[in-house]
């Protein structure tokens, strides 16, 4: 289902005008691959007539399921070890000392797709750090897709899935066979909440945040979008807190604010 230059540079502004998503020319085989089931889905034609739906009518749901199918992201458990080593070696550790008068901790995890990395946090949390569980935890996990909150917030997973990156010991113990798939546990479930949240638009209020997780999305925006990220994170970001990244991600150049936290492969920040 070939889709013509047209429609391409169609699906091309939607995306950057609903979600700052930067789609490079070139890219018509995602667009094909990622809207062909919305197609059906819709019991349309092809992605022709998926677009002259779209043009027909700048406000309908359908725009929403675009924006949705095509901002899907690649995620698994413990994606990028290397992130969770400094998450447990540097940073909780770190932050346990210094909260606690407090106890309290609060963690934002942004573009969190279909719940893999907040759940590893949070499995992590219960295996290295139970003293958090007598603290006052406010642990967010936001996305722009609702279908992909639904299922997060469900913690229902193939064997495919569970497959990338979830250790079986963990798997025995935080998890429910049902049927074909894995569910988490209910108690591990309620650790996180799930809000839907566009990057690109409005934030809503968040509390000051000790950690935040926006791995592997910058990468998506042009440098403007990054700037404009990065600084409404400093708004958002505790003093002494720390701003994870993905691997092929970086403040560098964008916002000298930031530092990076010394790593071998820097995946953490922090204010300077």
């Amino acid at each position: 289902m070939a889709i013509s230059c047209s429609d391409f540079e169609f699906i091309r502004k939607l995306l950057r005008q609903r979600s700052a998503l930067l789609l490079e020319p070139g890219k018509e085989y995602l667009v094909e691959s990622r809207l062909e089931p919305l197609v059906h889905q819709e019991g349309l034609r092809s992605l022709q007539h998926l677009v002259e739906a779209l043009q027909a009518d700048p406000t309908c749901v359908l725009h929403q399921k675009v924006v949705e199918a095509m901002t899907i992201s690649e995620t698994s458990f413990f994606r990028d070890a290397g992130a969770f080593d400094v998450l447990k070696a540097v940073a909780l550790p770190g932050l346990l000392m210094r909260r606690t008068s407090e106890r309290s901790l609060r963690i934002w995890c942004a573009a969190c797709s279909s719940g893999q990395e907040p759940y590893s946090i949070a499995l992590l949390i219960r295996e290295d750090f139970p003293l958090l569980a007598t603290w006052n935890l406010q642990f967010i996990a936001s996305d722009i897709s609702g279908a992909l909150l639904a299922r997060a917030r469900e913690g229902r997973y193939t064997q495919l899935e569970i497959n990338r990156g979830m250790p079986t010991t963990l798997l025995e113990k935080y998890f429910a066979k049902r049927g074909g798939e894995w569910q988490v546990r209910p108690d591990v479930r309620r650790m996180v909440e799930f809000w839907e949240h566009n990057l690109a638009e409005a934030w809503p209020a968040l509390p000051p945040m000790d950690l935040i997780f926006m791995r592997n999305v910058l990468i998506y925006f042009d440098v403007t979008v990054k700037k404009d990220i990065l600084a409404r994170i400093r708004r958002v970001l505790r003093p002494d807190g720390y701003l994870f990244l993905g691997g092929a991600e970086t403040t560098i150049n964008l916002d000298g604010l930031f530092e990076p936290l010394p790593a071998d492969r820097a995946v953490c920040f922090r204010l300077r």
